[in-house]
């Protein structure tokens, strides 16, 4: 209790030195203007920018089929040797790329230089018969017949001549195409025996895919037709054709085999695991440019414009990704609704819009 007169001066907001009282009436004031200041800014959008605003329309997408497979050459080569002899001068790893023509490895031919001397040989022995049948044929001292026989020991001699010099140059064995080496099966010093591969070779400019199809899917695909196939260790997706749909299924798990061709220096690698997606129908969906679409802490989200042309974050739940850089959304928005395209690191929710 304070008499009266210091009552009226805390009242008024008046200082009194000796009571110690300050003026609350003015600071009350104060505070209650700057509350209300704060709620009048907090109502206000924070800035107007001018954005790119689109339409969320519905879209037809494709339906694809999704199922794994494994890449696989186009032309794969077993090198090996016509001739029995053990191997030397094979220098090549595997991995290494080899031209057409490049001399692989060799074989000792012990066997066909033995061939070749006696052919020789006999064909020397031949030809000195041949010439003295001429002339006794000349004297009339034999028939025509004789003679003839002897015409024909030689033609028989200078063919196996000519045989054993052609076996001979099969003792180099070179690459019968672009590739690489794929498989060392045999080494410097092993004896190679004819229809025994030594080198793999495979020609990676040209890869296939082979992928097995449920039977169900069988008859929306074609040959010609294409898919868009993933490869592990390639980021880019690439577009495959279908080359060859094999009619009869496997009895055990009732799929059928499908081969797909890649590009051309697709860059693929034999053995690699491929994810293979067919076409089989259309559907409609809801679609947004990925440059609308904003990853925050694990989320993604777009900036909604509603009627007065203020922006609200909005989360949605994305779906798969489409063609043209377009993503599809799966919840969050509905058909017709406006969003930011390339929204500015400085727009926030609630901020005011400029088309």
């Amino acid at each position: 209790p304070f008499p009266p007169r210091l009552r009226a001066s805390a009242v008024q907001g008046d200082s009194n030195p000796r009571a110690g009282i300050p003026r609350t009436g003015i600071q009350h004031k104060g505070a209650r203007q700057a509350l209300l200041g704060f709620l009048l800014f907090a109502a206000t959008p924070l800035f107007a920018a001018e954005q790119q605003i689109i339409t969320v329309t519905p879209t037809t997408v494709p339906v694809h089929y999704v199922t794994s497979g494994t890449i696989t050459a186009d032309h794969r080569v077993a090198v090996g040797s016509r001739l029995s002899g053990y191997i030397h001068d094979l220098t090549l790893r595997e991995g290494e790329r080899v031209k057409q023509g490049q001399v692989l490895f060799r074989i000792d031919p012990v066997d066909v230089r033995q061939q070749l001397a006696q052919a020789e040989a006999n064909l020397a022995n031949a030809r000195t018969d041949l010439k003295r049948f001429r002339a006794l044929l000349n004297n009339r001292a034999i028939s025509r017949q004789q003679f003839d026989q002897a015409q024909l020991r030689f033609d028989v001699a200078a063919s196996k001549v000519k045989q054993a010099r052609n076996q001979l140059n099969y003792a180099v064995v070179k690459a019968p195409l672009d590739g690489i080496v794929v498989k060392k099966i045999k080494h410097n010093g092993d004896l190679a025996s004819p229809g025994m591969p030594v080198l793999m070779v495979e020609n990676t400019s040209n890869m296939t895919v082979d992928t097995r199809v449920s039977e169900q899917f069988i008859p929306s695909i074609h040959i010609g037709d294409r898919a868009r196939v993933r490869i592990t260790g390639i980021h880019r997706p690439l577009t495959a054709t279908v080359r060859q749909v094999v009619a009869a299924a496997d009895r055990s798990n009732h799929q059928f085999v499908v081969k797909l061709t890649l590009p051309a220096n697709s860059q693929a690698r034999a053995g690699a695991f491929a994810e293979v997606a067919f076409t089989t129908g259309r559907r409609q969906v809801l679609a947004l440019p990925a440059s609308a679409m904003i990853h925050r802490h694990g989320l993604d989200g777009v900036y909604l414009v509603d009627k007065a042309n203020i922006a609200h974050w909005r989360l949605v739940r994305s779906g798969a990704e489409l063609d043209h850089n377009r993503i599809e959304i799966a919840a969050g928005l509905r058909a017709g609704a406006k969003v930011v395209d390339h929204p500015a690191p400085t727009l926030h929710s609630g901020s005011s819009v400029t088309r």
